[in-house]
């Protein structure tokens, strides 16, 4: 947690701050044990965070320099636009987390059916505000995701939180100066969910992602090391590898699909694999009032391989689900 408060100190504070990577996959679903469900032209990047005069004292030294709050603050947006303005303007993929910096309002919606009898309904799915404090870094600060199970064994409550998670952008370039980039990721989950959700355990996400784009069509990916900090011997650490393949047409069409797999290197699923497919559509960015844009989403995502194992733990964690997105981008 001291690694989370210093990243965000210094992002406040006009610094950029590699972190170690980023979490799972905000959009790749929970690994639940059993029953729970499953993730312009370029410009270089400077400090838009002003500083006033620093002023001799009466011994002829100087005072320390003080930070003009308001300003950083009045200075936002300019500071959003240089950051988008160097990288590629592809969409923010349904599962998939793109290494691209992203402000927006983001609400998704997973209606799934796990292959033994219960359904499970996730409103949210862990997604919030997204947020650009400095021209390489983006926040993401994410709600829990709530939670109901039907048919077999009812139950309703809390999913745990990825509170948290930090993104930094290593490299970029827009689409006239190369339609490419790369960037790392760090997320931090607490064991917040209720009792039937949680896990029991702190998790977190160190991420590695990239993407490159030719023409209209682009490829966005991401790696990811799943670790929980206790029961591993249960939950087990897990490498999960999102891929997007993605199409724009007639301005606001993005046609796209994704490949989502895990392997659980121990655990009760040790040496264990699932592996998913999601088609889908996203349309816009549709102008809703100055800087404020509409994006919504749908898609279907079911398991490929393998088939599907009960015993000890449901494998994969669940059989198909449709997804919904919606997203405002400010």
């Amino acid at each position: 947690m001291r690694y989370i408060t210093v990243t965000m100190a210094a992002m406040l504070a006009g610094i950029s701050v590699s972190p170690m990577a980023r979490a799972a996959d905000p959009q790749t679903p929970p690994l639940l044990l059993s029953l729970a469900p499953s993730t312009a032209d370029s410009g270089d990047s400077q400090t838009v965070l002003a500083q006033s005069s620093v002023p001799a004292t009466a011994d002829g030294s100087q005072a320390a320099p003080t930070v003009n709050i308001p300003g950083y603050f009045t200075n936002w947006f300019d500071r959003v636009r240089q950051a988008q303005a160097s990288q590629p303007h592809w969409m923010t993929p349904l599962v998939t987390v793109t290494p691209r910096l992203e402000q927006e309002v983001r609400y998704d919606q997973y209606w799934q059916n796990l292959g033994n009898g219960a359904a499970v309904d996730t409103f949210g799915s862990g997604k919030g505000l997204e947020l650009i404090p400095t021209t390489t870094n983006e926040i993401l600060i994410n709600p829990p995701a709530y939670q109901e199970r039907y048919v077999k064994k009812p139950v309703s409550g809390w999913a745990d939180d990825q509170f948290l998670v930090v993104k930094q952008r290593l490299l970029s370039a827009n689409e006239e100066n190369g339609n490419y980039i790369v960037s790392a990721f760090l997320g931090v989950t607490a064991t917040t969910g209720s009792q039937v959700f949680t896990q029991r355990s702190w998790f977190i996400t160190p991420t590695i992602a990239g993407g490159k784009g030719w023409g209209d069509f682009d490829v966005q990916a991401t790696f990811s090391m799943i670790v929980p900090l206790a029961y591993q011997n249960i939950i087990g650490t897990a490498a999960s590898t999102n891929i997007s393949f993605q199409y724009h047409f007639l301005e606001y069409f993005w046609p796209e699909l994704e490949v989502n797999y895990t392997y659980w290197l121990n655990g009760l699923r040790a040496g264990k694999n699932q592996v998913f497919l999601t088609p889908g559509m996203i349309l816009g960015r549709f102008q809703i009032y100055d800087r404020a844009k509409l994006i919504l989403g749908a898609g279907y995502q079911f398991a490929v391989s393998p088939t599907q194992t009960y015993e000890p733990v449901l494998t994969p964690i669940y059989n198909r689900a449709w997804l919904v997105t919606a997203r405002i981008a400010f």
